[in-house]
């Protein structure tokens, strides 16, 4: 299995998904296509399947450009609300893609239809991969749009964090800076979130992708996969796991804040440059 990191956008990841004996690709969160088709031309693969793992358009919006160039694609997910969507998927379905095994996990919270794909591969010595879009990101987690921050806690600690350790985590964004000083602010003396940020500084400055992490890994510096911890929960000031979870998600929209967002007609420059939006001259 061979995944190739796709960046596009602002700070999104694509992924393709590669099995190298049958040459049949998967892709996963597909927001601009013709980037994608590159790849696959480039990496002489055969496109089968689409993987999205929520309906947000920066995750979901090149799927119907997609299955018009490719008939034969199938686009999966769990929210009716996927752009050109073929089937919806139930939790703990699996799928088998030749020698790849997918198990979907339904993980609730930055939206409520929300999936999760762990892949593997049996009799394989190399380690298994979660795409967990913005449910867990490095060092983070997206935003609770929509259910309860119990459903968030079991989506991030329950399922994802129960993942065997050596799974590498692809998340859908490359947010790991920002997450790490947040994650600085909840545990001011955890060595382990200096040393990760410190790393992920460098990354930042060479340009180059912080994906992907290790579930272990994350699990020594991530406060949102970490709520049972003293140090998290005497910064929330709360004991319940749902609880602590709510609090940080609260905090770190604060903290979020304070940066500066992108501006409208930045984002429309960007939709403009990767294809996603037309000139009026264009229609």
């Amino acid at each position: 299995m061979k995944v190739k990191v796709i960046p596009v956008l602002e700070d999104n990841y694509m992924y393709l998904v590669i099995e190298e004996r049958t040459r049949e690709a998967v892709a996963v969160d597909v927001a601009v296509p013709k980037r994608l088709l590159e790849i696959v031309r480039r990496e002489g693969v055969s496109l089968t399947t689409v993987l999205t793992t929520h309906h947000h358009w920066d995750h979901a919006r090149g799927n119907a450009e997609l299955a018009r160039l490719l008939p034969d694609l199938v686009v999966l997910g769990a929210d009716e609300r996927i752009c050109a969507l073929t089937r919806r998927l139930a939790h703990d379905e699996e799928l088998r893609f030749g020698a790849i095994h997918v198990r979907c996990f339904l993980t609730p919270g930055h939206t409520l239809g929300h999936m999760s794909y762990f892949l593997w591969e049996e009799e394989c010595p190399d380690p298994p991969a979660v795409f967990s879009g913005d449910a867990l990101s490095v060092a983070g987690c997206g935003s609770r749009l929509e259910g309860t921050a119990q459903q968030m806690y079991q989506s991030l600690v329950e399922t994802l964090g129960t993942l065997p350790p050596e799974t590498k985590v692809f998340c859908g964004h490359e947010h790991t800076l920002g997450n790490l000083e947040f994650a600085q602010k909840v545990e001011p003396y955890n060595n382990h979130v200096k040393a990760k940020l410190s790393w992920a500084k460098q990354r930042d400055d060479d340009d180059v992708p912080t994906v992907p992490a290790t579930l272990g890994e994350e699990l020594l510096y991530n406060p949102f996969l970490r709520v049972a911890e003293e140090s998290v929960r005497e910064f929330t000031g709360k004991v319940a796991p749902a609880d602590v979870l709510d609090v940080l998600c609260r905090e770190r929209a604060s903290f979020e804040r304070a940066a500066e967002p992108l501006q409208p007609q930045a984002r429309a420059l960007l939709a403009l440059q990767w294809g996603l939006l037309s000139t009026p001259w264009q229609k």
